[in-house]
Parts: structure tokens; sequence; C-alpha cells
């Protein structure tokens, strides 16, 4: 076969890393909240279209140039409403998560960003706008980089340290976040249940994989989940799984979720079910994904370094 294959499909395979998660956990669980509303396609942000998707409807019904101010009310929803009742449900249980922040999506709503930095919430960088960067050429992708690190720290007071794109990075995004330095970790990836290194350009990087499994994503037009209740027993059973698995070698799980998804009244009722399932189950570390990124660096470092 070609060594020069830039794929791996191998991975840890039967050599599974002990994660040593603190206090003996078996399962790291990264609850991370999507920020995008405000940041999504739109021509009022200047662009030709409008954005169609991830919501409760399938867009696309208006001529090009004319807004679409049903897609635009489903988006408000997630901040208006679906960030709140998220908020409540995670302090008032002291639990802390990662927001994937769009900067522009912080600034259009400074009440909500507050509020997450007062939490002590992980803001992890999402795109200066939510769009996909594939599609960026490489000096407007480091612009947006560039633009993201700026905004989120002025508005959050946090230098970002995490990154993920709109579903996939393009084929410069990793080495132009080396290139800007302070990041950690990227979660630009869906393929294993633990971080891993990656030589990039001869620098080690961190990766601590996402879900799109388990995420509340698949609320959105067209659904799989159709019902809270099918949400709630997906990630149920991708956790005691893993929970299981962790009783030898612990793992890690991702709960992807969005303010105007999840934050609808009938689905906050699921999630606030799956949160007192782990609770009572224990033996679960649920922290920040920059907290599994330091742990990692800590407890399994690059092979070559102490």
């Amino acid at each position: 076969m070609n060594g020069d294959y830039p794929r791996d499909l191998v991975g840890y395979a039967d050599r599974v890393p002990h994660a040593a998660w603190p206090d003996g956990a078996r399962v790291a669980l990264s609850f991370v909240l999507n920020v995008e509303e405000g940041s999504e396609t739109n021509v009022l942000h200047g662009d030709a279209k409008n954005e169609s998707g991830l919501s409760e409807a399938v867009g696309g019904r208006h001529p090009p140039g004319d807004r679409d101010l049903g897609m635009e009310s489903l988006y408000e929803y997630g901040p208006r409403a679906g960030f709140w009742r998220i908020h409540r449900l995670f302090t008032e249980r002291n639990l802390p998560l990662t927001v994937y922040a769009c900067a522009m999506a912080l600034e259009r709503n400074p009440v909500a960003t507050e509020a997450m930095a007062k939490a002590g919430w992980e803001f992890a960088g999402h795109g200066w706008r939510w769009i996909n960067h594939f599609e960026l050429s490489e000096d407007e992708e480091r612009e947006h980089i560039a633009r993201a690190i700026e905004i989120t720290e002025r508005m959050t007071g946090q230098r970002l340290k995490g990154w993920y794109c709109r579903y996939a990075p393009s084929s410069n995004t990793r080495r132009l976040l080396v290139e800007a330095g302070g990041f950690r970790y990227d979660s630009d990836s869906y393929n294993d249940d633990l971080p891993y290194w990656v030589d990039v350009d001869g620098t080690d990087h961190l990766v601590i994989p996402y879900a799109l499994d388990t995420n509340d994503v698949k609320f959105g037009a067209p659904a799989s989940y159709g019902s809270g209740e099918d949400f709630y027993r997906y990630i149920t059973d991708a956790f005691d799984q893993l929970w299981d698995e962790g009783a030898e070698r612990p793992r890690m799980l991702s709960i992807g979720l969005h303010q105007r998804l999840v934050g609808r009244p009938g689905r906050t009722r699921a999630l606030a079910r799956f949160l007192d399932h782990v609770q009572a189950k224990g033996a679960t570390w649920i922290t920040r994904r920059v907290d599994i990124a330091e742990h990692w660096r800590a407890t399994h470092p690059p092979a070559g370094t102490i």
C-alpha cells in the first residue's frame, strides 16, 4: 500500500491507552453548546443567500436577495429563549460545558455572552461566522481565525484554546491554527472515542474528536430524532456503553447541543433526564474540552516528550 496515504484508518486499534481521568472516572463527558445564531448566511450580512438548514424547517423558498423571515425567526428562538433554558439547566446543577462560539454571534448577543462567561464555560472557536471554512481561500481563512480570536477575547476575556469548524475544516485549517499559536486542541474530527496527537509540519497538535450521532443536529429537518425521547434513549445508550467499556479503558463522549434545537421545551426536558441519569450513575468526569486537553497533555504527551 502507498505509505503516503494521508488518512489513518488504524488509530489506537487494540492498544487503547488508559485515559486515567480524574477520580477514576470511566467516562469524560463533554457537553458542547453551539452558538451560531446571528452569524449564519443571510442577505442582511451581505450574503447572496439565506441559511436554509439545521432548524425546524428546510429553507430556500425565497428568491435570491430576499430575506427569509421564517428561517430568521427559527434561528432567533435560540438566543432569545432556548439559551436561557439550557443555561438554567447547567448552572442549577453547577455543570461546565464548552461553547463552540461564532464570534459574530457573541457580538450580536452580549447579554447571553456575559452569562456564559460568568458561568465559567469555555469558549472554543467556531469561526468568525457560521460558514464553511473549506470554501474560504487560505488568506480568507487566516483572517477569519484572527477575527474570531480577537472578538472572543474582547467579548469574554478568554483567549481561544480550542477550535471546531462548521462540519469540516479546510485542508489549511489545522496548519493555520498552529500558525496562529495559543491553541491547545481542535475538534475537527469524528474518528475516535479518545484524544490523539497529529503532526502538523513538525509540530505536535492535539485532536479531541467531536460527534454527530450524539448531537441534537438530528432534530433539524429532515429529522432523525423525532422526539425528546428518541434523543434521550440514544445518548443514554451511548453513555452506558462507554461507561461499561470504561471499567477497563475509560473513554470520552461528546454531546452536541444547539440553542435553537435542544432549547425547545420538550427537548430540554429530555436533556435534563439525561443529566439526572449521568449524575446518578457516577464515575463520570463532566468537564470542558480544554480541561480534557490539558489532562491528556499531562498524562499522554506526544511520543518523545516528557
